[in-house]
């Protein structure tokens, strides 16, 4: 365990990380393999009445083009739909990686992101109109500006969606999260294993 979060955390090639755990290059890739699907974060599957979900996008260079595709301006990377519980910043899912960047009502809904959350009160940014998701107030055509209230909801729902982006500046402390070489399922493994890593670093 301590040799795959390694890995993560600094994201060394395996050729640098054998020699610090006395192994060779092969069993530090066999290591990694093995052990970081079993590390993975599992889905919560139920959620308390009144309980408020967040969900954003985040995007993961990746190296492996097979599952990646290339944004305009970015390098190529995967999309991963992430969820956590605006009380307690804890990540709840994460859905499948899709290439490239996405727009957010689709990328939740293939990912599997949206169906994982069900009937939850779930808040997102503007990304993601006709989802059922909370997102913020638009001005209609025929408005110039948003009536007060409004502006005032939309000031309150941008402070609490900011937790979303704090834990993803958190996880991406994770060096694995920045040129991930890993291939296949590699990608998503490693980011279910860091979000683990992120909960039971909240948890205490």
């Amino acid at each position: 365990m301590l040799l795959v979060t390694a890995y993560w955390r600094t994201n060394l090639t395996l050729r640098q990380l054998a020699p610090l755990f006395g192994v060779s290059k092969s069993t530090t890739g066999r290591v990694i393999n093995h052990l970081g699907p079993l590390l993975a974060l599992p889905p919560r599957k139920r959620f308390a009445k009144d309980t408020v979900l967040i969900v954003d996008g985040t995007l993961v260079p990746t190296r492996d083009h097979a599952i990646a595709e290339r944004p305009k301006n970015y390098r190529y990377s995967t999309n991963h739909q992430v969820v956590i519980d605006a009380d307690t910043r804890l990540v709840v899912v994460v859905g499948r990686p899709l290439a490239g960047k996405r727009n957010g009502c689709k990328a939740g809904e293939e990912s599997g992101a949206k169906a994982a959350v069900g009937k939850t009160t779930t808040i997102a940014d503007g990304g993601y109109p006709g989802t059922g998701l909370v997102i913020p107030h638009r001005r209609q055509r025929d408005q110039t500006e948003l009536p007060a209230w409004k502006e005032e909801h939309n000031k309150s729902h941008k402070q609490v969606r900011a937790r979303v982006e704090h834990v993803f500046a958190r996880m991406k402390t994770w060096k694995i999260l920045r040129d991930c070489r890993l291939k296949g399922d590699g990608v998503h493994h490693a980011m279910l294993g860091v979000a683990r890593m992120h909960n039971l670093a909240l948890a205490g």
